[in-house]
């Protein structure tokens, strides 16, 4: 009865020992996945991370994505501004005609009404345009996120990762060993797909 409890422990204490040995390694054999000729190490529990920071600024997407933005934000600051210089030009002919008595007083009453509601309406374009902005903004994020998330669950045979976790400033993710970080081949291969799919 002693010989087979000792025998026992010693089994589980082998078995015990091995799932360490594998848990904290890794397996080193077999092969790396592969996605447009890069390896890809595989990680320990087969959990990976990218910085999506990182990704984020240095995609090509997400490049051409802001200079449309921008471009929409241009066109609207300009309209808000031709549409801000006629109010102040009606503004500055009501006040002139007023102070020197070139209209009566229905006359001065129903310029002032008139700008009132040019003010109101300029006004009111500010905020749509401010919200257009807002919107785009949110889409284009979400796009560009959208985007990346398709080509991970695309190419997962490739990376053959249990989890893919997002690290960035303020996330969930607040430590990541850097052997488990693919943020690099990611990248660049997120930025041939693109790349190719403008062309």
């Amino acid at each position: 009865m002693k010989k087979s409890s000792v025998a026992l422990f010693v089994i589980l204490f082998l078995a015990v020992a091995a799932l360490f040995v594998l848990h904290f390694t890794g397996s080193k054999n077999g092969k790396s996945p592969s996605i447009s000729g890069n390896n890809i190490s595989t990680p320990v529990n087969g959990i990976a991370y990218v910085n999506i920071d990182t990704i984020v600024l240095k995609f090509g997407m997400y490049a051409d994505k802001k200079a449309e933005f921008l471009d929409q934000q241009k066109k609207a600051e300009a309209e808000l501004t031709s549409k801000g210089k006629a109010y102040e030009t009606g503004v500055r002919d009501y006040q002139d005609k007023v102070n020197k008595g070139l209209v009566t007083r229905a006359t001065a009453a129903e310029m002032e009404q008139a700008l009132l509601q040019q003010q109101q309406e300029l006004v009111n374009l500010k905020d749509k345009l401010q919200q257009d902005l807002v919107e785009a903004d949110q889409v284009m994020n979400r796009q560009i996120l959208e985007y990346i998330t398709t080509f991970l669950e695309q190419h997962k045979a490739d990376f053959n990762y249990q989890y893919i976790l997002g690290k960035s400033f303020g996330s969930v993710v607040l430590y990541g060993n850097t052997t488990n970080d693919i943020t690099p081949v990611i990248l660049e291969a997120l930025n041939k797909q693109y790349h190719s799919e403008k062309k």
